[in-house]
C-alpha cells in the first residue's frame, strides 16, 4: 500500500491543444512542444526518462525503456486557469464558470469597492503585474490609491506599496473586494499584490496573498484529512483551496524554495499527500512570452528532480502534472487550453505503463485516493490498477 504521494504541478506546462481549444481561441498551442521545438539543443533528461519525452507532441525524444508511468489528461471544467485546473486535479468538475474582465472590471464594481475602502482607486485594466506598479506606482504612492488592474485569469489583483498602505490594511482591502466578488461577480482570486521600493526600482514582495473561494463540494484534501492523513502544501496550495482540507501550508518565493519546502515536507515521514505548485513557469515566463527564461525554468527543475527521486521512501509516489497551458510562443498573453502531462513514480509503479489519454484532469485526484486506498467521491476513474506493480 503507498504510504504518501507527491503531487506537483508545473505551473502551465501544457502539452499540446484540447481538441475544444477553438472555444478559447487557442487552437495551435502546445506549451512545452514549442519549448522544444524553438531553442536548439533543449533537452529535460530526467524528466524524458520517466516518459515525458513519449507523449503525444511534447516534441522530445522518447526513451526505450520509461522509469515511470506515462500519460496525458484532458479538462473537463470550462476554463483554462488556477482554480479550475487545480479543483480538477483534485477530484472536482465545478459547474460554474468564472467569470473574467478581460476589459476592466464595470463601473459598478469599482463604484461599490471604492465605498467599502473609503477611497478611490486607479487603474482598472488588464496588465502586468510589473509593467502597472511601473506605470502606475508613483501615482499610488503621491495619493494612496490602490491599484486595482487584472489579467486574462479570473482574478482581481491589488497593488500597494508596503510603505504607503500596511501589509495587513493591503489584506483587509483585499477582504472587501473578496466579499463584494460573490455571485455573477464571482472571480476565481481576489490577489493581494504588494511591492517596495522607488520609481524606477519597484519590486513585488513575498508577502502576496490569494483570496480564493471555497471549493463547491469536498476533494479529495478532505477525504484525505478526514481518513487521519496529512495534506500539506506548497506555494499558492493553501490559497487555491482557501485553505480548505489543508493540514499546513509552506510558501514559497520561487521554484527553488518550493522544491526545499517539498523536500522538507518529505522528510518528515507523514502519511498522505504533499501538494506542490511551482508557480515560477507561468508566472514569470509563460504571461511574459519568455520562450528562452521558460526553457531555461524547465531545465532548472529537470536538474533538481534527482534530489526528489532520492528523497522517496519505497512506498511512496511521485506524480508530476499541470493545471494548464500558457504557450510562450503563442499570440497574447493568455493561458492556453491545453493537454496536461501525467508522469507517475515510484517503487510500487510498473514503469513504461502507457496511461493513454485521460478524459479528466479528475482522474489524478481518483488514483490518488486509490493509492492511499482513502474512500470518496470525486468525477474521476482511477488510473492506479493499470499503472500499479503486480
Amino acid at each position: 500500500m503507498t504510504k504518501r504521494v507527491i503531487l506537483i504541478v508545473l505551473d502551465s506546462v501544457g502539452v499540446g491543444y484540447l481538441p475544444d481549444a477553438h472555444q478559447f481561441g487557442d487552437v495551435g498551442s502546445n506549451t512545452l512542444g514549442h519549448i522544444a521545438q524553438a531553442i536548439p539543443g533543449f533537452d529535460l533528461p530526467h524528466l524524458r526518462a520517466m516518459g515525458l519525452g513519449q507523449l503525444p507532441d511534447a516534441q522530445l525524444q522518447p526513451v526505450a525503456a520509461p522509469t515511470g508511468a506515462y500519460g496525458r489528461a484532458a479538462e473537463q471544467s470550462r476554463g483554462k486557469d488556477t482554480i479550475t485546473g487545480h479543483w480538477e486535479i483534485a477530484g472536482l468538475v465545478p459547474e460554474m464558470v468564472f467569470p473574467y474582465f478581460q476589459e476592466g472590471f464595470p463601473r459598478e464594481i469599482i463604484d461599490q469597492f471604492e465605498a467599502l475602502i473609503g477611497t478611490k482607486t486607479i487603474g482598472n485594466y488588464p496588465a502586468s503585474g510589473t509593467v502597472i506598479i511601473d506605470e502606475l506606482g508613483p501615482e499610488h504612492m503621491r495619493t494612496g490609491y490602490p491599484i486595482v488592474y487584472t489579467s486574462s485569469d479570473s482574478v482581481f489583483q491589488i497593488a500597494m506599496h508596503e510603505d504607503v498602505i500596511p501589509i495587513l490594511k493591503q489584506y483587509e482591502i483585499c477582504e472587501k473586494a473578496r466579499e463584494l466578488l460573490r455571485g455573477d461577480w464571482a472571480v476565481g482570486r481576489v490577489i493581494a499584490r504588494p511591492f517596495i521600493g522607488q520609481p524606477g526600482s519597484f519590486t513585488r514582495t513575498s508577502n502576496r496573498h490569494d483570496f480564493a473561494l471555497d471549493p463547491p463540494t469536498d476533494t479529495i484534501l478532505d477525504y484525505i484529512t478526514e481518513a487521519g492523513h496529512a495534506v500539506l502544501g506548497v506555494g499558492k496550495i493553501m490559497d487555491i483551496f482557501n485553505g480548505k482540507g489543508i493540514s499546513a501550508n509552506k510558501k514559497s518565493k520561487d521554484n527553488d524554495e518550493g522544491i526545499d519546502n517539498t523536500l522538507a515536507w518529505m522528510k518528515l515521514g507523514k502519511s498522505g499527500l504533499i501538494f506542490t505548485n511551482l508557480v515560477d513557469f507561468d508566472m514569470h515566463y509563460g504571461h511574459r512570452r519568455d520562450v528562452a527564461g521558460y526553457a531555461s525554468c524547465l531545465r532548472a527543475f529537470d536538474a533538481r528532480l534527482p534530489e526528489i527521486l532520492a528523497a522517496m521512501q519505497p512506498d511512496d509516489v511521485l506524480i508530476l502534472t499541470a493545471d494548464h497551458g500558457n504557450d510562450p510562443t503563442y499570440k497574447g498573453t493568455d493561458h492556453t487550453r491545453e493537454y496536461i502531462p501525467v508522469l507517475v513514480y515510484g517503487q510500487g509503479v510498473a514503469p513504461g505503463s502507457d496511461m493513454g489519454t485521460r478524459a479528466t484532469f479528475a482522474d489524478i485526484g481518483a488514483s490518488i485516493l486509490d493509492m492511499l486506498d482513502v474512500n470518496g467521491a470525486t468525477a474521476g476513474q482511477s488510473f492506479w490498477p493499470q499503472i500499479q506493480r503486480k
